[in-house]
C-alpha cells in the first residue's frame, strides 16, 4: 500500500495507537513515510539518550520492533482486513552507536511472504512472516539490524 494512494486515516490510526501505549509514547516516535512495503519512523536522541550521549539500546529494539509491527498492521489494514498483530522472536544486532535523533525503517524480509500474508489471513484467520528493520544513520550507514517474526489474528 502506497502512502499516496491512502492518505492520512491510517497514519493517523498508527500514530494515534502508539500515542496510546505509554511505553511506547515515551520513545516518541514519528511516522516519516509508508511507502512500497517500507515504513520509516524517527524519535528524538533526548528522549531515548543513554548515559553516554547516544541512543539507548532498548529504545533502537522498540523502535525497530514497532515498525515491523506498524508496517504489518497498516498492510493488512490497506487490504481492509482487521487482525490483531503480535511479535512472535526476533533478533537484533547493534553496529554502532547512534548520537543523533532515530531513524528506522522497516520491511518485508520476503516479498514472496508479503504477497501471501493477506491471501493466508483471508483463508485461515492466522498468518505468520518475517520482517526486517534497520536503525540508521545520518550518514547512510547503519546503527542496528533487526529480523522479527510476527503473527497476525484475524479480529473476529
Amino acid at each position: 500500500m502506497d502512502q499516496l494512494a491512502k492518505p492520512d486515516t491510517a497514519l493517523d490510526a498508527l500514530t494515534a495507537h502508539f500515542a496510546a501505549m505509554p511505553p511506547v509514547a515515551a520513545l516518541q516516535p514519528r511516522v516519516l513515510e509508508w511507502r512500497n512495503g517500507a515504513l520509516r519512523l524517527q524519535a528524538p536522541l533526548s528522549a531515548n539518550i543513554n548515559d553516554k550521549g547516544c541512543a539507548f539500546g532498548g529504545s533502537l529494539i522498540s523502535l525497530m520492533t514497532i515498525a515491523a509491527w506498524g508496517l504489518i498492521s497498516l498492510e493488512l489494514e490497506g487490504a481492509g482486513l482487521h487482525a490483531d498483530v503480535f511479535v512472535a522472536d526476533s533478533r537484533v544486532r547493534y553496529l554502532k552507536p547512534v548520537f543523533e535523533d532515530i531513524v528506522v525503517e522497516a520491511t518485508f524480509d520476503d516479498a514472496g511472504e508479503h504477497a501471501l500474508l493477506v491471501d493466508t489471513l483471508r483463508r485461515q484467520g492466522r498468518a505468520g512472516i518475517r520482517l526486517q528493520a534497520r536503525a540508521m544513520l545520518a550518514n547512510g550507514g547503519v546503527a542496528a539490524t533487526f529480523v522479527g517474526r510476527y503473527v497476525a489474528i484475524e479480529k473476529s
